[in-house]
């Protein structure tokens, strides 16, 4: 009652009446604590210092969203799915949350024109909106309680820009896949990923080659060792099999390629 009663005076006066309007269009609601929606658009890469010299971005705030993120999905998906085991929840789950996702939400509702970000031309640049999105996530949860994010996500942002059909026919565990195929076929998977650009680097960024019968068969980076780790998972169905000269090797990879079709 209230806040129908504030939203129009909120959004046109006052000196944030732009960001109350802002919010309004991309979640349909009014905030109480602003400022925690401000915090929620600043990228570490832009953080703010303050007085006693501590720096405060979205990165807290991104944690927590995160956490409520994966609590809304997963209730979604126990009581859509009634008749489903644990492995197709924790995959489905998996792909609804996924940075590509989250990524695509962001830039689909407008989140994406509203971040403040100053790093460019760093590999985890595609991950920000994401990351944004959560911290946002985050930020309602403080402001507006568990049960309200829960309706938002389900009701609203999963209802208008999720198809649970595209996601079901989508593939993004790619290392969970390549484990199961290799013990399945009876051969030896291993990754070996470490931080290439040494332990104190910043930015880092990981690098991860995976052996399949102890041949070196793909290879991925990312901004953590579990991205890093997909994409070298995923890059075993790219590689030609014309580049291994061993026949036996070259039927290992033929066979590994299907994993993604």
């Amino acid at each position: 009652m209230f806040d129908f009663l504030l939203r129009p005076i909120r959004r046109r006066f006052g000196r944030d009446k732009a960001f109350y309007a802002a919010i309004d269009d991309m979640f349909g609601f009014i905030p109480n604590n602003i400022e925690l929606y401000k915090l929620a658009l600043i990228h570490k890469s832009a953080s703010v210092e303050l007085d006693d010299g501590r720096h405060i971005n979205n990165e807290r705030l991104e944690f927590l969203g995160d956490a409520v993120i994966e609590s809304v999905t997963s209730d979604y998906i126990f009581i859509e799915f009634p008749d489903r085991d644990e492995g197709f929840m924790t995959q489905l789950r998996s792909k609804m949350v996924s940075r590509q996702s989250l990524n695509r939400i962001a830039s689909v509702i407008g989140l994406d024109k509203h971040v403040i970000s100053h790093a460019q031309g760093h590999h985890g640049q595609k991950h920000i909106y994401g990351d944004a999105f959560e911290a946002m996530m985050g930020a309602i949860y403080l402001d507006q309680g568990y049960d309200f994010v829960n309706r938002l996500l389900i009701n609203d942002i999963f209802g208008r820009y999720m198809s649970l059909d595209e996601v079901l026919q989508s593939e993004t565990d790619f290392k969970s896949r390549l484990i199961e195929w290799c013990q399945k076929n009876h051969y030896t998977v291993e990754f070996r990923t470490d931080n290439g650009h040494g332990a104190h680097a910043s930015p880092q960024v990981f690098h991860s080659t995976v052996y399949v019968d102890g041949i070196a068969v793909g290879h991925g980076m990312g901004d953590s060792k579990k991205e890093a780790e997909q994409h070298a998972a995923f890059s075993v169905s790219q590689i030609s099999t014309t580049t291994l000269g061993d026949e036996a090797s070259a039927q290992l990879l033929d066979r590994i390629d299907r994993l993604a079709n």
